[in-house]
């Protein structure tokens, strides 16, 4: 892990959530909290003003929603790096932010290992999804016959590399995994992104979740 400090906003409109988040994510190594703002309208005005590397952002929130912020942060700086805080029952939104652009998924009860994965895997270009948060959709999922989705047809290697991808995979580490190379990785990701019409690693998760393609 590099020196570089990585900087952070904390998005929540309860103050000592966001006191306490603070001080959790200042002791750690390479991490500081930067700014702080309590619904989404805030947040975009920081952003206009304020370097950052990543967004911890709540859904709920007065003003604006961390959904509607999420989608107008992301329009104007493409490249922003944003996990989101949530509490159970939210499944709804998920997608929402998925569609969005989010990168990460964390629920508020998230012990501080999670959080801190879920910071180095967002911050080096991944995606995090908690697991109490994956378990929640699964079994959210077999209980809603209206998220049902029709499954695609992708052959058995695309099926193959899609688990892969969603246990977190990189394309390199998933050619050396599968003893092919990582341009035939990346026609298969291509490929497979196509047919499902997902836009990102993300929905491809949320993908295989809701056509039970991998085991939580």
């Amino acid at each position: 892990m590099s020196s570089t400090i990585r900087k952070i906003i904390i998005v929540d409109d309860h103050t000592l959530f966001r006191n306490g988040l603070r001080i959790l994510l200042n002791s750690l190594n390479n991490y500081r909290v930067v700014a702080e703002a309590a619904n989404g309208q805030e947040f975009l005005d920081l952003l206009e003003k304020t370097e950052v590397d990543l967004v911890l952002l709540d859904i709920d929130m007065p003003v604006m929603d961390g959904i509607t912020a999420a989608r107008l942060a992301l329009q104007k700086w493409p490249g922003l790096k944003i996990i989101t805080l949530s509490m159970y029952g939210e499944e709804d939104y998920y997608y929402k932010m998925v569609d969005a652009g989010v990168k990460g998924f964390l629920l508020k009860n998230s012990d501080m290992t999670e959080v801190k994965n879920a910071l180095e895997a967002v911050y080096e270009g991944g995606n995090f999804f908690s697991s109490e948060l994956l378990q929640t959709l699964v079994n959210s999922l077999r209980t809603s016959s209206k998220s049902k989705e029709l499954l695609v047809e992708l052959s058995e290697r695309e099926i193959e590399i899609l688990i892969l991808i969603c246990q977190g995979l990189s394309n390199q580490e998933i050619a050396e995994q599968l003893f092919i190379s990582k341009r035939t990785v990346d026609k298969h990701r291509a490929n497979i992104l196509e047919k499902s019409q997902c836009k990102n690693t993300a929905q491809l998760v949320m993908y295989a979740i809701k056509n039970q393609l991998v085991e939580i």
